[in-house]
């Protein structure tokens, strides 16, 4: 073990005996959704920014009312995450919507050069939701055959 890393592990010795990473990443994700979705419903105009012009006509309702909605599907999905309930289901969403939200910037990072530091961050949550997903999904109990 290198010298950097064995200081590490004395340092954080009760950390890495007493923690599971995979509640951590879960609490990391569920926290990042209920602040975003708090974020989004006292604020949802500074997040309208995200909805470019060439989108806006896409969506059913207004970019503020999308953005409320999902400020309350984050806080739903968050909430389950940080309560433990419902994991595999909450983590899946965000394992979806987060890849497909990568999927837009990146069109709107090539095409009008915006938003570029959100498809990055965006694309380390995406990983962190799998990790959580696949980690629920390798917890949850099987069915026996019959």
């Amino acid at each position: 073990m290198d010298p950097v890393t064995a200081w590490l592990r004395t340092l954080l010795a009760p950390l890495v005996e007493g923690l599971s990473t995979c509640l951590l990443a879960r609490i990391g994700l569920g926290t990042m959704l209920v602040l975003a979705g708090i974020h989004k419903l006292l604020d949802p105009a500074g997040w309208t920014i995200y909805v470019t012009d060439w989108l806006a006509p896409w969506l059913l309702v207004s970019p503020t009312l999308f953005m409320l909605l999902n400020g309350w599907l984050e806080l739903l999905f968050g909430g389950l995450l940080l309560g433990n309930r419902l994991v595999a289901p909450a983590a899946a969403v965000a394992a979806v919507s987060l890849p497909a939200t990568i999927a837009y910037l990146a069109v709107v990072a090539v095409t009008d050069g915006l938003f570029v530091d959100i498809l990055v961050r965006d694309v380390g949550l995406a990983v962190l939701a799998w990790v959580v997903l696949l980690d629920a999904l390798e917890a949850a109990p099987t069915e026996p055959k019959e």
